[in-house]
């Protein structure tokens, strides 16, 4: 199995264009993804993934890009547009796409836009007669339409889409396995991401993606690959390359390993990943066990100090922490409900470089409304702690031992660490117990720029993530 990330000839889109113009653009876009579908479909590749806006652009209203749609229609239909494009009217990039994967014998998965036809018989229906949807289509390898489904939590700026009213949880069977699928923002939810894992048990997760990276806790490759493995799922993400938009990051990860990734800030070109994954993982031997995120944190008496707390911002978030002081010692850090152990022995302690062990238990508020949990050893950005939070780079002192764990409510933590670089640390530097210990197994030094137990506690969630309380109008 395979995917990409892409960066073609994508942009700020404020004027209308024509249907003409807007399909040129699109083609050029899809010439960059045909290079890496018959690339991937030649090394034996069964599935490519491509990412969320990599076909039109983004920056849009409802207006600009209109010319960029098309009517999708649902996989019952039975519908290969490589042999009938006119059946539903004018398709060319669903044609196009559908040749694609049937002219390779590939599943080809790509994000475009879906528009539907409403009227005033509908209270919903926006003024200017339609909905307009972000949406993922699957085509098998014999370019049949398979899957459309239309992202439920748009991101804040995505002013050109509609909200779908009723979630849709939208998976396929294959020759290789049970697949899902939803969009970018999606994966901060319980509907879709959770409920095509645990309902409806996947074995993968398609996962197009336009994700600009926040550090210290929201970089792709690292949010990503913790995700597939708390979820125990194989998630293959597709993220735009846009280095002027801190956008890059894709991967292929297990549940129990990240198979590839690529992250490059110094590059505009694209990169093709292939790897193998079990197609049925659950069944596995190696399938990791379910972990209980607080049974070890609240076995453990809080580890007391005489310093004292302070505040610190992540992403609009205000965590309470404690600095670091020493080489080597046992911390607790609490927020409300939440209380944060760690465990650690660092080397080369740097006198220039400050850590902190932080704790937040809230609703984060900020583009988008969700409930969050979070245990973090992070490297502040300077000496001055007024900067722990702040994004940061690289670290010169190592850790040798860490224990991280906290008291979450709940059953969906990711567990992250970053290293110098933003680069990951590899499996057999760290593990993951059943007590829900997130520790080091290894001795070797490592430069650690960020550990996390990232929790989701989605019984506290707002209906929806992308909408925040209704303005009265």
């Amino acid at each position: 199995m395979c995917r990409m990330n892409n960066f073609g000839h994508c942009g700020r889109t404020e004027t209308p264009v024509s249907k003409e113009e807007a399909l040129l653009l699109m083609n050029k876009n899809i010439d960059v993804l045909e290079n890496a579908v018959k690339l991937a479909a030649r090394q034996g590749a069964h599935i490519i993934v491509t990412p969320e806006d990599g076909i039109y652009g983004w920056v849009f209203t409802r207006e600009t890009i209109y010319p960029y749609l098309e009517d999708i229609p649902d996989p019952e239909v039975n519908w290969i547009p490589c042999t009938d494009p006119q059946r539903f009217g004018h398709t060319p990039v669903q044609e196009r796409l559908s040749c694609l994967a049937k002219h390779n014998s590939i599943y080809v998965v790509a994000n475009i836009g879906d528009k539907k036809p409403c009227n005033a018989s509908d209270p919903q229906c926006p003024p200017d007669g339609r909905y307009q949807y972000n949406t993922d289509v699957v085509f098998d390898s014999e370019g049949r339409l398979v899957a459309r489904y239309h992202k439920y939590n748009l991101f804040a700026p995505e002013i050109q889409f509609d909200f779908p009213k009723d979630s849709e949880s939208v998976t396929f069977e294959t020759p290789f396995g049970k697949f899902g699928i939803f969009t970018c923002f999606d994966i901060f939810s319980h509907t879709p991401a959770v409920v095509v894992v645990d309902e409806f048990q996947v074995d993968s997760v398609l996962y197009p993606v336009a994700w600009y990276n926040t550090l210290p806790l929201l970089s792709a490759v690292p949010f990503h690959s913790a995700w597939a493995r708390a979820m125990r799922v194989n998630l293959l993400a597709a993220n735009t390359h846009n280095t002027s938009m801190h956008m890059t990051g894709s991967g292929i990860y297990a549940p129990e390993a990240v198979k590839v990734y690529h992250y490059d800030m110094e590059t505009e070109s694209g990169q093709l990943m292939l790897s193998k994954l079990k197609s049925r993982p659950r069944s596995e031997p190696t399938y990791p066990a379910a972990v209980d995120w607080s049974a070890y944190a609240r076995s453990v008496k809080p580890f007391l100090s005489e310093q004292s707390n302070f505040p610190g911002m992540i992403y609009f978030d205000e965590l309470t922490f404690i600095e670091l002081k020493r080489n080597t010692g046992n911390y607790t850090v609490c927020q409300k409900d939440l209380c944060c152990h760690l465990t650690y022995k660092m080397s080369e302690k740097r006198t220039d470089e400050v850590y902190a062990l932080g704790a937040f238990d809230g609703l984060h508020t900020v583009e988008g409304q969700y409930y969050l949990q979070i245990c973090t050893l992070l490297k502040c950005q300077i000496s001055d702690l007024r900067t722990c939070g702040e994004p940061v780079g690289s670290a010169f002192t190592k850790l040798e031992e860490f224990s991280l764990s906290g008291t979450f409510a709940t059953r969906y933590v990711f567990p992250q660490i970053i290293l110098s670089g933003s680069q990951l640390a590899p499996e057999r530097h760290y593990e993951v117990l059943r007590d829900g210990r997130l520790r080091s197994r290894s001795r070797t030094p490592l430069p650690v720029l960020v550990l996390a137990l990232y929790g989701r506690v989605f019984d506290k969630d707002p209906p929806r993530l992308g909408q925040g309380p209704r303005r009265l109008e």
